[in-house]
């Protein structure tokens, strides 16, 4: 394992020589992945066959609109299996539930943040690209207010650039759950 060069933290592995990215996520956002990539497998697909199989015996497929879009939703299918195939053979699972919480803002932290100018208070929990929802409080740690939480502790004021121009928060409370 070596540091990786795009998010400090975080480790890369040297397989046949490439330097393989590993993916960080929450237990939650790899157990969706695994949902969805079961509901892919065992669900669409089987279905998609079978739509194709129906549309190869309406006749001449060069005008059979119904076995091209049947087709074309195997390819994007297909295409979606091998994207959740990838990022779970890279995934590196962190569980901050299993960790002593030290007040310190790190990936998979519920941190509650105040607007200095507003006393605007937000929660937001810092969790892996896949998972991340704006609308649930949910953000990348690859997020501009991520990057600039991530590191710091309780009490800390931290400045955000924002379309709107920088933004200071204060830290007031740090969760690990």
């Amino acid at each position: 394992m070596i540091k990786s060069p795009v998010n400090p933290g975080f480790y890369c592995e040297r397989v046949l020589g490439r330097i393989m990215q590993q993916t960080p996520m929450t237990v939650r956002g790899e157990q969706l992945l695994r949902d969805e990539l079961n509901e892919l497998k065992t669900v669409r697909r089987p279905k998609i066959v079978a739509d194709i199989a129906e549309a190869r015996e309406h006749g001449d497929l060069k005008e059979n609109a119904e076995y091209h879009a049947a087709r074309e939703e195997q390819g994007f299918c297909e295409g979606r299996i091998q994207e959740i195939e990838a990022k779970l053979s890279t995934v590196q699972i962190i569980d901050v539930t299993k960790m002593q919480n030290n007040g310190k803002v790190i990936f998979g932290a519920t941190v509650t943040i105040v607007n200095v100018d507003t006393d605007e208070e937000t929660t937001y929990r810092i969790v892996g690209d896949d998972e991340a929802d704006i609308k649930n409080n949910l953000i990348s740690f690859n997020s501009p207010i991520a990057r600039g939480l991530i590191g710091k502790e309780i009490d800390d004021a931290v400045t955000i650039k924002t379309p709107n121009g920088a933004v200071e928060y204060e830290i007031t409370e740090v969760e690990y759950i």
